[in-house]
């Protein structure tokens, strides 16, 4: 899936040449804070809603019930094996890489003494880590069904082997 490589790549890093060399293009602080902020909600809804299930076949959402609680949901394709490893690779490497670079920022930010930025980048590194947190859950759900899959096809296999063995 090309496209959604371009995707999933392509808003990760503008929202980071605007976060890094924005001031050169503009001097409009607030111009650069809400193009980064679109950026990065673009890349999070794409990440969360296309690239993760054209890519590695996974897909997660969250709804918050009426009594206030939240329902975490986790999808997978049922054959994983239909997944390209390059596409699963390019996925899993810009979703980890993505919150590491933004947890520099904020550090190097820190100690400069240069604030003005930090609230760009915690909401950055917020929607990066909740990614890489609902996509971690989607790919242990997704191994353990996987594994559960396997245990009943072995067992089935067993079973019906020690049937047609009694008769």
């Amino acid at each position: 899936h090309p496209s959604a490589i371009v995707f999933h790549i392509l808003f990760k890093a503008l929202s980071i040449f605007i976060y890094m060399f924005g001031s050169w293009i503009t001097s409009n602080f607030i111009f650069n804070f809400v193009v980064c902020i679109v950026l990065l909600a673009f890349d999070f809804w794409t990440v969360k809603n296309v690239t993760g299930r054209l890519l590695v076949g996974l897909r997660w959402w969250s709804y918050v019930r009426e009594d206030g609680s939240n329902d975490w949901v986790f999808e997978s394709l049922e054959d994983m094996a239909e997944t390209s490893a390059t596409d699963s690779r390019i996925f899993w490497s810009a979703l980890y890489a993505t919150p590491l670079i933004w947890g520099l920022f904020l550090l190097v930010g820190i100690l400069r003494f240069d604030f003005e930025y930090v609230p760009v980048v915690i909401a950055a590194l917020s929607m990066n880590i909740a990614n890489v947190y609902g996509y971690m859950k989607c790919s242990s759900s997704a191994d353990k069904r996987m594994q559960l899959l396997v245990e009943q096809g072995f067992r089935s296999t067993t079973f019906a082997t020690m049937n047609k063995n009694s008769l």
